[in-house]
């Protein structure tokens, strides 16, 4: 089929092979092994994303526990940026 978007192709290595088989089983329907390695790449982002969000919530949690926490002596950030070129 034409088309103006890229191709990919991928080796069925025996690891590729078993993730087909599995999503056979998920999607019966869909009979394709390319629309099957589609519907795959697709999950897989999105499982991706969740991941990418839940480690932002539990680094903002972490930022707002200790925000505020560390005191530093009066005079501190000055004495520490003599040594710093100008």
């Amino acid at each position: 089929m034409p088309t103006t978007k890229q191709r990919l192709q991928v080796t069925e290595t025996d690891a590729v092979k078993h993730a087909l088989e599995v999503a056979a089983r998920r999607w019966p329907e869909v009979t394709s092994r390319s629309a099957l390695l589609a519907a795959l790449a697709e999950m897989a982002a999105e499982r991706l994303e969740g991941d990418e969000e839940r480690r932002r919530e539990e680094r903002r949690e972490l930022v707002e526990k200790y925000a505020g926490g560390f005191h530093y002596p009066p005079g501190y950030l000055e004495e520490l940026r003599r040594d710093w070129p100008e």
